[in-house]
């Protein structure tokens, strides 16, 4: 498999010269990136066809080493989804349900309207009113950004509280760090660019207001025990400890990111379970951003609530990326069923446009990854077992179907 990885990486980067968004690391050989004009999608394609044969040719003995038949599995899935991207490029048109299958190994469960309502009447009942729940529910939260002038510090206090306890359970190597920035102009809220060597670049949008939860949500889905963890173990177990180069790029396009942004999520319960974010965040983070850290348990209870309907977002996407809702339908779907306000409603569209399916991977994401940790023995009552359970698999090439 270690020459199908090399070829594999290589026609990753030079699938990257069409798709700016596709590679979402890179921190192999240099000499592997190409610097010439790009090659034609349909030679990608075809080469991409000749690698799958190959590698379905050579597949582990059933003897193998698990971690082994893990990794054919992980570069089978991988070059499918290469193959999905090279198709759409090229002007294929998927469903959404399909697109998300061929890329990221899973499909979102549908919906219903019904369901959403459940949690609308709970919102509802915690926020009581007169006019409409989601200007009620804006209205609450607009008492709870973080002033522009606190969010910095009560971004790094929340990523030390996240790394602190990530690192009472984790062994991380030696000069594993990052460094933040503040940018405008982006679909999405925060992002991990991952630099090699053990080091992240975390950049924090802006753009709109960011409120106290949304402050240890970032500082562990993009730090700790998050992304920045993720690729810290990955380079440091596969990279460098096994020579498996495949992991030294990222398609951002493709099952990996489904355990990513998994993981990434359910890192937030496993650092923080229970009381123990409510707790942190009335103590630490409320003094830090000035506000009423006496109310921290309201809000807590209220997002909580929302956040059950986070499901609503993929449906938003289905409706809006099959061509059933326009623009202005989406932004009233998510207004309605998402309790979005409507600046963050339209930014969730932009990333619709930019991302497309890739919103599955956060929730239904989460949601198999807990599952997973779960059977294995991780339940809340047992974190030491969580943890491991964690662990083991951000170090490994597991791929969306083998947590299932």
């Amino acid at each position: 498999m270690d020459d199908i990885a090399i070829l594999y990486v290589k026609l990753v980067l030079q699938l990257g010269q069409h798709d700016a968004a596709f590679v979402d690391a890179y921190y192999g050989d240099e000499s592997w990136k190409p610097t010439g004009p790009a090659r034609p999608l349909a030679e990608l394609a075809s080469e991409t066809a000749a690698l799958q044969q190959r590698l379905a040719a050579g597949a582990p003995s059933a003897g193998a080493e698990e971690i082994v038949v893990l990794r054919h599995q992980y570069l089978t899935g991988q070059l499918a989804a290469v193959g999905t991207r090279i198709g759409m490029l090229q002007g294929q048109r998927l469903s959404f349900d399909d697109e998300s299958l061929r890329l990221y190994d899973a499909q979102s469960p549908p919906r219903s309207e019904a369901e959403f309502k459940d949690r609308l009447d709970e919102i509802g009942r915690l926020l009581p009113g007169s006019g409409p729940l989601e200007d009620r529910y804006a209205r609450f939260r607009n008492g709870f950004v973080i002033p522009k002038d606190r969010l910095d510090q009560v971004f790094r206090a929340a990523i030390d509280g996240c790394r602190n306890r990530t690192l009472a359970h984790l062994t991380l190597p030696p000069g594993e760090t990052f460094t933040i920035e503040y940018v405008t102009g982006k679909s999405w809220s925060a992002y991990n660019w991952y630099k090699g060597n053990f080091t992240s670049l975390i950049q924090v949008n802006t753009d709109l207001p960011v409120t106290i939860d949304r402050a240890l949500d970032l500082a562990c889905h993009e730090g700790y025990p998050g992304h920045h963890v993720y690729n810290v173990l990955l380079e440091q177990h596969l990279v460098r400890g096994r020579g498996w180069v495949e992991f030294s790029v990222y398609p951002l396009f493709s099952p990996q990111s489904l355990v990513a942004e998994g993981t990434a999520n359910y890192g937030i319960d496993v650092a923080f379970p229970g009381e123990a974010r409510t707790t942190f965040e009335r103590e630490t983070l409320y003094p830090l951003a000035g506000l009423d850290a006496s109310t921290a348990e309201r809000y807590a209870a209220v997002q909580k609530a929302v956040d059950e309907l986070t499901y609503a977002g993929n449906e938003a996407a289905r409706r809006y990326l099959n061509g059933d809702a326009d623009r202005v339908a989406t932004v009233a779907y998510l207004r309605r069923w998402a309790m979005m306000p409507r600046e963050r409603a339209e930014q969730r569209i932009k990333f619709f446009d930019d991302y497309r399916s890739y919103v599955i991977n956060y929730n239904l994401g989460r949601d198999l990854v807990a599952a997973y940790i779960e059977r294995a023995g991780g339940t809340p009552d047992h974190p030491d077992v969580r943890w491991r359970e964690f662990g083991k698999l951000i170090s490994s090439p597991r791929m969306p179907s083998g947590l299932r």
